[in-house]
């Protein structure tokens, strides 16, 4: 009876893996993905563009159906990105990812996330956005700088959430970084902290928004909120409705970004800020923060999940400071406010919801054009640090071209000149600027990710 139990268990074990193998890619589950490949007896995988054959290659035949995804034909959200790198984390098993967007300008910068996905089509098309998103960034912003992003599959909350477990999967990170030879140089993204950063820093020197502690810029929000709040006077300027002053906001979400929002409106004169969160707890921290200079001035409420109520809020400007994709044809015709300007990375449901947003006469300022602050204190953390930072202060002038002040303005006189929307705007001069050459050193991540792939990366 022992000897029928174990053979029906290893069939039915055998059957798994065969189900695996003829499952999909892109159906997979991240988990189920990191089982194909240990079926396979690979541990790394990586998907790489080729100048010559104008098409990307992959590093087995067991990701050809990548190679298909990964074409300009078959998915517009590829553009040409110059590599993705996937790995098996050694301590975790965690799938670990890095995505490469046009080098161009420099090394591929961005953040790292660890967020959960239902499938890797989810996965694939976070990392290929964010990359690409990271680059127009970066090049709106003047960094010399190209578009990256990490980011790592979450094994679920209770093993995320796990200190030992976590810590596995930031040392897993660094280790992987290390082996990209400064193709990508990470930061702070969503589902992560500090510390996080901290510890992948233990393993690699390819990796910023370390603690102070340790010699980094620490926690971004500060100048990314103040650059928040910049694009919203530039905006008021150009649309000639004045300053701040006596202005009414509303805020959906009330987190690290939203309270330096709050704080530098309040310095300014703000009419109302009515802000609300799903958190219990960030309202009655937001409430405590400001207590002394509120004068009831801000207004708090707490909202289920997945409201959408406060975007229809009258107010001069709506500034959404939590989730992405928010913006989309159900929201946009409710919202009662002439500008929209926020925090929130990828606000848009998709890029037609923008001409939506035109086509109600709201003006919208393009999230990566106004949330830039926080890669470019990671991107200036390795030169150094000064105190009142020149290189941090010109994106808040009025005087600098590539300031928050002046490309707020170049993008909305460029969309009303050509009768174009602002995300168009913004993508055609981003575009324009990610394809200047570094100065110093000109196509060096092309070099280090085709000596990868020369090596065998894949395969060590």
């Amino acid at each position: 009876m022992a000897l029928v139990t174990t053979a029906i268990r290893h069939f039915k074990k055998l059957n798994n893996v065969q189900q695996r193998r003829n499952q999909s890619i892109l159906s997979m589950k991240p988990g189920q993905f990191v089982d194909y490949m240990k079926s396979n007896n690979l541990k790394r995988c990586s998907v790489t563009y080729d100048d010559t054959s104008m098409c990307s290659q992959t590093s087995s035949p067991k990701f050809n159906e990548l190679k298909e995804f990964f074409s300009v034909e078959n998915n517009k959200d590829y553009q040409k990105h110059e590599g993705l790198f996937l790995e098996i984390g050694s301590r975790s098993g965690a799938l670990l990812g890095a995505f490469v967007w046009r080098t161009n300008r420099g090394q591929a910068c961005g953040g790292v996330r660890l967020w959960e996905y239902d499938t890797m089509k989810d996965y694939l098309f976070d990392g290929l956005r964010l990359s690409q998103g990271m680059g127009l960034k970066s090049a709106l912003a003047g960094l010399w700088a190209g578009g990256g992003k990490g980011v790592i599959a979450s094994p679920g909350k209770d093993k995320a959430n796990d200190p030992d477990f976590r810590r596995n999967i930031f040392l897993d990170y660094g280790d992987f970084l290390t082996s990209l030879n400064g193709a990508y140089i990470g930061a702070e993204d969503a589902g992560v902290v500090v510390s996080d950063m901290d510890t992948i820093f233990e393993r690699t020197r390819f990796m910023t928004c370390i603690s102070e502690a340790k010699g980094g810029s620490g926690n971004p929000s500060i100048a990314t909120g103040k650059g928040i709040v910049c694009a919203m006077e530039a905006t008021l300027d150009f649309l000639g409705q004045g300053t701040l002053e006596g202005k009414s906001v509303v805020s959906q979400g009330s987190g690290n970004v939203a309270r330096v929002i709050f704080d530098t409106l309040l310095d300014k004169d703000i009419g109302q800020i009515h802000a609300t969160d799903i958190n219990e707890q960030q309202l009655d921290l937001t409430e405590k923060m400001f207590a002394d200079k509120n004068h009831g001035r801000l207004i708090l409420e707490q909202v289920p999940r997945g409201e959408s109520k406060t975007l229809a809020m009258p107010c001069d400007i709506l500034s959404p400071n939590a989730l992405g994709n928010i913006l989309n044809e159900n929201t946009i015709p409710t919202i009662q406010s002439k500008i929209v300007c926020g925090a929130a990375n990828n606000q848009l449901g998709k890029l037609a919801d923008n001409k939506l947003m035109m086509d109600h006469g709201i003006t919208y300022v393009v999230d990566f054009l106004c949330n830039r602050m926080g890669i470019v204190n990671c991107a200036n953390e390795t030169y150094g640090r000064l105190n009142d930072d020149p290189a941090l202060l010109q994106h808040f002038s009025k005087e600098w071209p590539h300031s928050i002040w002046k490309v707020t303005h170049e993008v909305l006189s460029t969309a009303k000149y050509k009768g174009i929307t602002p995300v168009e705007a913004a993508i055609e001069i981003a575009d324009r600027e990610s394809l200047e050459i570094h100065p110093i050193w000109p196509y060096r991540t092309k070099k280090i990710i085709e000596n990868l792939v020369t090596d065998d990366w894949a395969s060590a």
